[in-house]
């Protein structure tokens, strides 16, 4: 895994698209600050840029960087979450344009498998995590799912966790609106 790590953090940094697994299902990433490789990644889904893509993040702390303000119920769901879950926030800020949804919001999502995790702990900025397939098409439950027409697009991908089989979801999404509003958005 050490060595992995090592060869995306270097693809990233240089701007690059990584296909690596998360604490859901594998997915395709890169800088969430790069305005550019967020384009590549819209490009490789053949997907529509008004569709915002989630950022994955590991540590919690972080959070007020790219949020200007974070509802005080959103501690509480990040701390008892006992499954991956996405929250949306309004107001994003420090990251891609292309990235935040036009209503201003970003889905943020804290992981901690093991492999993300030390990536982002390393790149010490969140990642774009979005499912790695053509947009509109079933998302790949394991690696081998994965088509080769996104592998063939990619700059670096992970071999950690290539052969599990481990079944897998997508994570919840809840949306936070003013005040604490909790919109359930996929369960």
């Amino acid at each position: 895994m050490h060595d992995d790590i090592k060869k995306a953090l270097e693809v990233l940094k240089n701007g690059g698209i990584i296909l690596y697994p998360t604490d859901t299902i594998w997915g395709i990433g890169c800088d969430a600050t790069n305005e550019r490789a967020v384009e590549k990644i819209y490009k490789i889904k053949k997907r529509e840029d008004s569709k915002s893509m989630l950022v994955l993040m590991e540590n919690p702390a972080l959070l007020e960087r790219y949020v200007t303000e974070v509802p005080e119920i959103a501690w509480d769901l990040v701390e008892i979450a006992t499954t991956p879950l996405t929250v949306i926030f309004s107001n994003a800020k420090n990251l891609a344009k292309n990235l935040i949804a036009e209503d201003g919001s970003i889905g943020i999502r804290f992981t901690k498998e093991a492999f993300s995790s030390q990536l982002l702990q390393r790149f010490r900025r969140p990642l774009v995590s979005t499912s790695a397939n053509i947009s509109g098409e079933k998302s790949p439950a394991y690696f081998d799912e994965i088509s080769e027409e996104i592998k063939k697009q990619v700059d670096y991908i992970v071999e950690y966790r290539q052969n599990d089989t481990t079944p897998s979801q997508p994570s919840s999404i809840i949306k936070l609106g003013v005040g604490g509003q909790i919109e359930i958005i996929r369960k």
